[in-house]
């Protein structure tokens, strides 16, 4: 076939081998241009920015949650919320059966109406004692002027005797009354003494009848509180959970109910290789991807960094000065607080599975806008 071919196509056919071999090589060269374009475009994307990040899978969306518990026992009587209802802070969650509080707080306070009489009692023989001091004291006066009386007779009666003009018996009797005069006094004093003592006894005893008030007064803030208490209330605001409570359940106090999840203060918590924390700093810029929703991109800023590895916090520490040893890389807990998102976000629940990336290269950034 190829003896049919005039000369002249021969030499077109071969003029035309190399033009094609050049444009090989210009489409050739074109394509590898675009390549080393490329990739230095992503090898400075890399230098400038993606050898600052460090990433994780292991993280996860965390929230503080409040496990309700009542402090008195009882059965059950009411339950107010239903699962997963939104509650606010103070709002009633379920009522205890108050009868047996009710009965304890009417026997405080009536215990206080009785140390209240006692304690007006004490205050009135307090009282009352002045003017038995009173009278004792005006008997002993009394009794002393008649001491005097009988003294100033006998002085009298002694030296007329002796000259003879009164008779010894009328001397005797003066001297009786003196005695009795004396008798009298000394057992007015002592009426007197004894009164002040009780008066200082009286007075212990309206101290006593004082702390016995106080005491039952406590005793009824007890019974208050406790009657307070069979309504348990939300310590928080948030959205409840884990509703274990029933009508009729016989519960002690600390029996967990249910719980409260604060889902308007929701962070996570990453837990980085130990490796991947040396520039890692509070207030660096986070990227955040939730498992749950591919298509939401939200931001965050690292919090805080927990005081040690996770594993210092397991229920069994490792110890590693025994045995064997194998070196594993330990998990560091980062805080990560989010930055507010659009509007309408879908719910961010406690316990999804996050990754997070965290720009490192921040903080020369960070230097330089504050200053430093």
């Amino acid at each position: 076939m190829n003896a049919n071919l005039s000369p002249q196509s021969i030499t077109a056919a071969q003029m035309a081998i190399p033009q094609k071999r050049s444009r090989v090589r210009q489409v050739l060269a074109v394509l590898l241009v675009i390549a080393v374009i490329i990739g230095g475009f992503f090898f400075y994307d890399w230098y400038a920015n993606g050898r600052f990040i460090e990433r994780t899978d292991n993280a996860y969306l965390r929230a503080d949650k409040v496990s309700m518990a009542p402090v008195v026992s009882g059965k059950i009587d009411q339950i107010y919320v239903a699962d997963n209802q939104e509650v606010v802070a103070g709002q009633p969650l379920l009522k205890i059966d108050p009868r047996r509080y009710e009965f304890a707080m009417r026997e405080a306070r009536a215990t206080v109406d009785g140390r209240k009489a006692e304690l007006v009692k004490s205050q009135a023989d307090l009282a009352s004692q002045a003017s038995v001091i009173a009278q004792a004291q005006a008997d002993l006066e009394s009794a002393a002027e008649d001491a005097k009386l009988a003294q100033k007779d006998f002085d009298r009666m002694s030296p007329l005797a002796a000259r003879g003009v009164e008779s010894q018996q009328k001397v005797e009797r003066a001297r009786t009354s003196l005695d009795q005069a004396g008798s009298i006094t000394h057992l007015k004093q002592a009426v007197l003494d004894e009164a002040r003592q009780q008066t200082t006894a009286l007075k212990a005893q309206v101290e006593k009848a004082q702390a016995d008030l106080a005491a039952a007064r406590e005793s009824l803030g007890r019974a208050k509180i406790d009657l307070e208490d069979t309504v348990l209330r939300a310590a928080i605001s948030g959205r409840l959970g884990d509703r274990s409570a029933q009508l009729g359940q016989f519960v002690q106090p600390g029996t967990p109910l249910l719980t409260i999840v604060p889902t308007d203060d929701i962070y996570l918590v990453a837990n980085f290789k130990e490796t991947q924390i040396a520039d890692m700093r509070a207030g660096q810029p986070v990227s955040i991807d939730i498992d749950a929703y591919p298509d939401l991109k939200l931001t965050g800023i690292v919090d805080s960094f927990a005081p040690g590895t996770g594993a210092q916090f397991a229920l069994l520490p490792p110890e590693n000065a025994t045995g064997n040893f194998t070196k594993i890389v330990q998990r560091v807990p980062v805080r990560i607080r989010l930055e507010p998102g659009p509007t309408g976000l879908p719910p961010l629940l406690p316990g999804l599975s996050i990754e997070v990336s965290v720009d490192t290269g921040a903080t020369e950034y960070m230097k330089l806008a504050s200053g430093q």
